[in-house]
């Protein structure tokens, strides 16, 4: 994931990206020791997802670069483009 996209998340959202990429990481890593996994790859980029995410929060919590607290989340904007095509016409 692009940094650009991880800073226009507000607080709530990065916890909890980084809290469901630590449920895929311990997942990836059960299923490693089971056995050979299809993509060994995908390790190495939820790591480093993992350490972009703790890098914006330490960053907040020090005061070098503060998170935009957006009263709408970015996820929602993109719910919302969707459903504004679609219009119902009754006759």
């Amino acid at each position: 994931m692009k940094m650009v996209a991880l800073r226009d998340l507000t607080m709530e959202e990065l916890v909890q990206k980084k809290r469901e990429l630590n449920e895929e990481m311990f997942n990836l890593n059960m299923r490693r020791t089971l056995k050979e996994l299809d993509n060994p790859l995908k390790l190495r980029t939820i790591r480093r997802d993992i350490a972009k995410i703790e890098t914006i929060l330490t960053e907040d919590k020090l005061s070098i670069r503060k998170i935009l607290d957006a009263p709408v989340s970015i996820l929602d904007l993109n719910q919302s483009k969707g459903s504004e095509g679609k219009t119902e016409k009754t006759e």
